[in-house]
């Protein structure tokens, strides 16, 4: 039989105490770095902590994993980018002036869209650091909320509790809908 022994996990959770959160934070930035997927991070946030301390741990790394990739991204990237790429990202890079904060916000409730490649991709474009992370705190809170609650609400399958799947599942396509139809107004 696989997967995981919810004891195993909970045991192991209780030795590491208080340092079991930054030990998810670390995990979570060493992933997105490494293009990982977020969505079975963000999963387990809510499964191991529980929907608000889960919530509260998972935002903490995704916007920590986002501006240390945005940071590494600009440093490393954004040069060479411009000068092979330059007359091609013109137009990229003049829409993202315009609307910087909004389309880094309407990308972050996107599910669709890898987090790690949103924020190596925003690093060679043109929006400012300050409207990159305003953009992240607001999309990123509300785009994992869903799927920190999904995790939480995994072990009430159990139990016959749909309640918390469905909503979560609702919140999902309410995310993909409303950032489609910002983008779309946006324009």
């Amino acid at each position: 039989m696989g997967g995981i022994n919810p004891q195993f996990l909970e045991d192991s959770l209780t030795k590491l105490g208080i340092f079991a959160p930054f030990l998810y934070i670390f995990l979570y930035i060493l992933a997105t770095i490494l293009l990982l997927p977020s969505t079975p991070l963000n999963l387990s946030g809510g499964l191991i902590f529980g929907f608000w301390w889960g919530l509260l741990w998972t935002a903490i790394a995704a916007i920590i994993a986002a501006m240390v990739s945005f940071a590494y991204g600009r440093f490393l990237g954004r040069k060479w980018v411009k000068k092979r790429f330059g007359i091609h990202l013109q137009r990229l890079d003049k829409e993202i002036k315009k609307g910087g904060m909004g389309y880094i916000f309407a990308i972050r409730l996107l599910p669709l869209i890898p987090y790690g490649i949103v924020n190596f991709g925003a690093s060679l474009t043109s929006v400012s650091g300050k409207e990159y992370l305003l953009g992240t705190i607001f999309g990123t809170i509300p785009g994992i909320l869903p799927f920190v609650m999904m995790g939480a609400g995994i072990s009430s399958l159990e139990k016959g509790d749909m309640l918390t799947i469905t909503l979560s599942l609702t919140l999902t396509g309410l995310l993909v809908g409303g950032a489609t139809y910002y983008r779309k107004i946006k324009n």
